[in-house]
């Protein structure tokens, strides 16, 4: 009776996974002398499990557009709340078009090291191109962006990347060799909370390196390592110097990213920690609490963005509203 029920709905499934394809367009699909394929899979061969996945996408795929829909609506709405109450918006399409990472007087550089991509599972990885889509926009709606760069950008990186069309025109640096074989060795400084350098003063010259990687609790220790390991200089965020903190001083790979790009602007850590780590994490003040404001070798400028969004640009650069749900990422 048992294998009769679960047979009856093996069966369903099927029907109702083969009825919707028709009138659902899925990038996982493809269609193949009108056999229809999910992940290379048929779809009458499809396991219990790939067939609950490949009815999620379809369903994710039917209410996208009205999504989609309602999102631009919002955004729409906080353009006009912002402006109605003086709220700062950030630069203007024309301006985003300008600054460029070429022009701008700030030449800081950041990596992000992609090379981590064999030992994250797809949603994980789906996540750390999440992070760097939104380094990216921070970097873009700078007045002085830093010089970015992604290596090892092939492999998972890459295809989780393809997933946005017209990237390869983004104003970005693009390496598929790691970052040794680009930049001079001497110029190299990995961020790691394992090190015991504290960086307090960013330098122009110099390449930070952020790894990449999104479960750090289950590789502790492997971006210091592969520092040691290659000869390069390491070093950390000053957050002790300003702030006693009960956990693991693990951050997000973007939430790094925009407190290198705050510094930069001629702002100090303790003011960038301050405006920047989420509130979740529990830190309590230390005594050294003075600030010093004397960064003016750095480019002076201003970040203006909300948390919540990401705004990604078109092949020319121009804003568009394709901010990516989590169930579209994962």
């Amino acid at each position: 009776m048992k294998v009769e029920k679960e047979k009856q709905v093996t069966e369903t499934e099927t029907s109702v996974a083969e009825s919707t394809v028709n009138s659902s367009q899925n990038e996982d699909s493809h269609t193949e002398t009108g056999i229809e394929y999910f992940n290379g899979v048929e779809i009458s061969k499809l396991s219990k499990k790939q067939k609950k996945k490949y009815l999620r996408s379809v369903n994710w795929n039917k209410v996208k557009k009205e999504k989609r829909k309602k999102e631009r609506l919002k955004t729409k709405e906080k353009k006009i709340y912002a402006k109605l109450h003086g709220i700062d918006l950030g630069p203007s399409r024309k301006e985003l078009k300008r600054v460029k990472m070429a022009n701008s007087p700030c030449k800081i550089s950041v990596c992000i090291d992609l090379s981590f991509d064999e030992l994250m599972i797809d949603k994980d990885m789906a996540k750390t191109i999440k992070q760097v889509l939104r380094i990216y926009t921070l970097n873009r709606r700078a007045k002085a962006p830093m010089q970015l760069h992604l290596s090892s950008f092939n492999g998972k990186s890459e295809k989780e990347f393809s997933r946005h069309h017209g990237h390869e025109h983004w104003d970005i640096n693009f390496h598929t060799d790691e970052y040794i074989n680009i930049f001079p060795k001497e110029k190299l400084v990995y961020l790691s909370s394992e090190s015991e350098n504290n960086i307090m003063e960013l330098e122009q010259d110099k390449i930070y390196i952020i790894g990449g990687l999104v479960d750090h609790n289950a590789h502790k220790g492997i971006c210091y390592n592969k520092a040691v390991e290659q000869g390069i200089a390491h070093g950390k965020l000053p957050i002790e110097e300003y702030f006693w903190m009960k956990q693991r001083k693990v951050l997000t790979i973007n939430h790094v990213f925009e407190i290198l790009l705050y510094v930069s602007e001629g702002n100090h850590f303790k003011e960038a920690f301050e405006k920047i780590l989420p509130k979740r994490i529990d830190k309590i003040a230390t005594d050294n609490s003075s600030v010093d404001n004397d960064n003016s070798a750095l480019a002076s400028n201003e970040t203006s963005i909300d948390n919540e969004d990401t705004i990604i640009l078109n092949n020319d650069n121009t804003e568009c509203d394709v901010s990516k749900s989590k169930e579209e990422m994962v």
